[in-house]
């Protein structure tokens, strides 16, 4: 929960960028890269400050959002390993493809990550990352280190992000060419004495992506898309209550009933009913 100092301090925040503010900061440095994605994929990566915990597990351990809205997001982040908390928030120039992130309170108080991003086709992206301390912290060799730290850490992050970049990119393409499918009446899953009951195996039909799995003793089908942003649930475990988490924002699913436990979203697609025949598995989607 935020204290009231930090309530204090988000709302002295403005919710607009002031263009000749980052004449006032310290440079540090920068980090180029490009991206094989679209700009609106990177725009919603931007907004979405959800999948901060889930996809950058090893940067944040928690986030609790403030407020959000079309110029951008605030809130309250975890650091892993006893690392303590930030108040951040990132504005959003969305005509500009331009964001700047600010830590308000906590470590790295003042830093800022300004980022313009630079469409090169309709399938790649480059992003120029600036870093910027408050004031000139007087020391070159820490301003080296931290140069270096911040480069290695949006190295890392985009690394991540770029995953979820082209998963979703791809998940929404797949949801289109499902939405015109014909459903045929079967799909073969596979033959039994060679399923792996370790594993989540991956169906794909005409209508839809579905996961089977052996779970409490038997074999299960369910949707592998999450019904959110349509992230992987195939690649989430299922945990003692026949959850599944999807590994983009966190999303619980239980696996027989569909039903979303967070209370977040819809449930998932209905699974196609597994028909065990010959000593095969089959998806009887009809």
């Amino acid at each position: 929960m935020l204290t009231p100092s930090e309530l204090t301090l988000c709302d002295a925040r403005p919710n607009t960028m002031d263009p000749d503010h980052i004449a006032d900061l310290f440079y540090i440095g920068n980090y180029v890269r490009r991206i094989p994605s679209n700009m609106a994929r990177m725009m919603e990566n931007a907004y979405d400050w959800e999948h901060l915990p889930h996809v950058h597990s090893s940067s944040f351990s928690s986030i609790e959002l403030v407020s959000e809205g079309k110029w951008g997001w605030r809130a309250k982040v975890g650091l892993p390993g006893g690392g303590g908390e930030q108040l951040i928030d990132l504005l959003i120039d969305p005509g500009k493809n331009y964001w700047a992130t600010t830590v308000i309170s906590g470590l790295g108080e003042g830093l800022e990550i300004h980022t313009q991003a630079s469409e090169i086709s309709d399938e790649e992206i480059e992003v120029d990352v600036r870093f910027y301390a408050a004031s000139d912290p007087g020391d070159p060799d820490f301003v080296e280190i931290t140069r270096q730290y911040m480069i290695d850490q949006y190295r890392q992050l985009y690394d991540e992000d770029e995953g979820l970049m082209t998963g979703r990119q791809t998940a929404l393409e797949d949801k289109e060419r499902w939405r015109g499918g014909a459903a045929a009446n079967e799909v073969r899953v596979g033959s039994i004495a060679e399923l792996s009951t370790d594993a989540s195996h991956i169906v794909e039909t005409d209508t839809g992506r579905f996961c089977v799995r052996h779970w409490n003793g038997n074999w299960i089908a369910h949707s592998a898309v999450c019904p959110h942003l349509l992230g992987p649930l195939s690649d989430g475990e299922i945990d003692a209550s026949g959850d599944v988490t999807c590994p983009w924002h966190g999303y619980r699913f239980n696996v027989e009933t569909g039903e979303n436990r967070d209370g977040k979203c819809r449930a998932l697609a209905p699974a196609p009913k597994l028909v065990e025949r010959g000593g095969e598995l089959f998806l009887f989607v009809g």
